[in-house]
């Protein structure tokens, strides 16, 4: 495990003037006190945090030297993990040792719930800041008996990049609804313009159209989480979970799709959709920082909405929410303290602006007074009405359930290729889940 050195040099100097904070500053709970003519030094705590090696890491130095500077008495040493497999081990295994640092970053949902949260991480439901959070992200760092994360990033949101000048040119509205969607999808096709852009030599592209549509899912059948998890549900005989299925197979049979579907791949179909041969990508929104790199003067060309469902009033998007921070139960005492300041402040205006600041801002934070940067793209200005109404945001599935088969994207692109109906699509996933399930002993499979 490679330590970091602190980003703040103590010594003697560091520690006096630790001693001399008066009470009230922030994040600091000791004050000075004179007692026969002496002073009361301040109490020392020292944690550790544990952070993966890509570009959360050069935020979190940056949020580690500004907590150490707001907080003089509490001493942070950073330490990184590997990312992938390798890094889930790390964190695994420094749980069951009883080893796991002060703090430690990793992803929300399925993985999440791995851990054994009940057992192993702090409830932070009893903190001040957990009234500041949007509520979609709860689920996916919560279970019946409490709420174990902090978010640190922003969502992304799955759904449809658009290319705003096509929709100026036809005089198209956004459509709030699947059958507006494809009214939309017909005048595009009459003006000569491909209407769905598809790029299936990256297959786990395929897989939008039915992972995009699950806010629609839970807007029909709330139950079909709890359900789908303990093999009482299926995809294929839940009407609203089958829908994307069916909306796959629909854009291929009306030949909506560009002519080199089954082989192109990522950057392709963002070319194709900046330079207008293309209408809507069906993608997640982490995908804009390719245009930038395609064609950075063209990158407000290019808007997004979420994934039309049946009924316009249950519009909405959803959502891939970010990473989280965790406090695990082997932290006690003046360590725990330290550690839930430091979450805090992660989640505070001056934590959100860092992370702003460090490395840029890529959509949403999930906290209410979040402050934003100067300019954002257009694509990430399209997600926040979205966050701005209550209840019209959802967790994907993968991050409510971890009932997720791995031939998904093969099964998609069976479906937009025409191999595969609809039926047949839905069937195969359900069995491609059922080996997973049963592979991870999962309860009720």
């Amino acid at each position: 495990m490679f330590r970091r050195n602190k980003l703040r040099t103590t010594g003697v100097a560091a520690l006096a003037a630790s001693a001399l904070v008066l009470a009230g500053c922030a994040g600091t709970e000791a004050s000075t006190e004179e007692s026969s003519g002496q002073e009361t030094a301040v109490e020392q705590v020292s944690i550790s945090v544990l952070f993966g090696t890509d570009s959360i890491l050069s935020v979190a130095e940056a949020s580690v030297a500004a907590f150490e500077s707001a907080n003089p008495n509490i001493e942070v040493t950073l330490e990184t993990r590997p990312g992938g497999v390798d890094g889930d081990n790390v964190i695994k295994t420094k749980l069951a040792t009883g080893e796991m640092n002060d703090v430690f970053f990793y992803n929300s949902g399925s993985l999440m719930q791995a851990l054994n949260p009940d057992d192993t991480l702090v409830d932070l439901s009893n903190e001040a800041w957990t009234s500041n959070i949007i509520e979609s992200f709860w689920p996916a760092v919560s279970t019946p008996n409490g709420k174990y994360g902090a978010p640190m990033g922003t969502a992304m949101g799955g759904g449809i990049l658009y290319n705003r000048i096509i929709y100026a040119d036809l005089g198209l509205s956004i459509p709030l609804t699947w059958s507006e969607f494809m009214a939309n999808n017909e005048k595009i096709k009459a003006a000569g313009i491909d209407p769905v852009i598809q790029t299936y030599g990256e297959n786990w592209t395929a897989q939008l159209l039915v992972l995009a549509d699950h806010h629609n899912v839970e807007q029909s059948d709330p139950q079909f989480v709890e359900e789908y998890t303990n093999n009482i549900a299926k995809i294929s005989n839940t009407p609203s979970a089958f829908r994307g299925y069916e909306h796959l197979q629909e854009l291929h049979d009306k030949d909506y799709f560009n002519s080199d579907y089954a082989s192109a791949i990522l950057n392709d179909g963002l070319t194709q959709l900046v330079n207008g041969e293309g209408a809507h990508y069906p993608m997640l929104t982490f995908a804009v920082s390719s245009i930038l790199e395609i064609a950075p003067e063209k990158i407000n060309d290019i808007g997004f909405f979420a994934q039309p469902g049946d009924d316009a009033a249950t519009n909405g998007l959803t959502v891939w929410v970010p990473n989280a921070i965790y406090i695990p139960k082997t932290s006690e005492g003046a360590k725990l303290e330290a550690a839930k300041k430091f979450v805090d402040f992660i989640v505070s205006k001056e934590g959100v602006q860092i992370y702003i600041d460090t490395i840029g801002q890529t959509g949403p934070f999930l906290t209410v007074d979040a402050p934003s940067a100067d300019e954002l793209y257009q694509p990430y200005v399209d997600m926040f009405p979205y966050f701005d109404r209550a209840g019209d945001t959802t967790p994907a599935l993968e991050f409510l359930s971890p009932v997720k088969g791995p031939n998904l994207s093969q099964i998609t692109v069976s479906v937009g290729t025409g191999q595969y109906s609809a039926e047949e699509g839905a069937e195969a996933y359900d069995e491609d889940v059922k080996k997973q399930a049963e592979q991870l002993a999962l309860p009720g499979w």
